[in-house]
């Protein structure tokens, strides 16, 4: 057990019912808080974490790709990924190009901007990770991305108890 530091954190005054509560809140306060950290490192170059997320995308790909498979691969579920788009594109990070064969198509590729914008912010990224996670050694990692990855698998239906 963890001893209650969720709960201590909390302020929660009775123990967690059940582990499996304490494991999900656990996770939920975890991705929070790293989520603040990563929302403060790309804001101080002008973008959101889900801006981030569609420029390391495009950039991994490495051409373009329809909007809704670039919706699909996102982290988090983003409700207006035509507005995300078009502000990525009024910041020139990324351009959109019409299908010759589907006009109901939509690509978006990254611009030489956003690359350069990527290569800025990459070895801060990296320290983050670090920082956030170093202190755990390599089998510890691994452990935790098992652990987590096993814990999805019961999200094939996620509201359906």
């Amino acid at each position: 057990m963890s001893g209650g530091r969720l709960q201590h954190e909390l302020k929660k005054r009775k123990p967690f019912e059940l582990p499996e509560q304490e494991a999900s809140l656990s996770i939920a306060r975890t991705a929070d808080r790293f989520g603040i950290c990563f929302a403060r490192l790309f804001r101080e170059f002008g973008i959101t974490p889900s801006q981030y997320n569609v420029l390391r995308i495009l950039r991994g790909e490495g051409k373009p790709l329809p909007i809704l498979e670039i919706a699909d691969r996102l982290l988090a579920v983003v409700p207006g990924i035509t507005g995300l788009i078009d502000r990525l594109e009024r910041m020139g990070l990324v351009a959109r190009d019409r299908s010759t064969a589907d006009r109901r198509v939509v690509f978006v590729g990254i611009t030489p901007a956003g690359l350069e914008l990527l290569c800025k912010i990459d070895p801060h990224e990296s320290a983050l990770h670090k920082k956030l996670l170093g202190h755990l050694s390599r089998a510890e990692i691994e452990q935790l991305i098992d652990l987590l990855e096993r814990a999805r698998k019961s999200l094939d239906d996620p509201c359906d108890p």
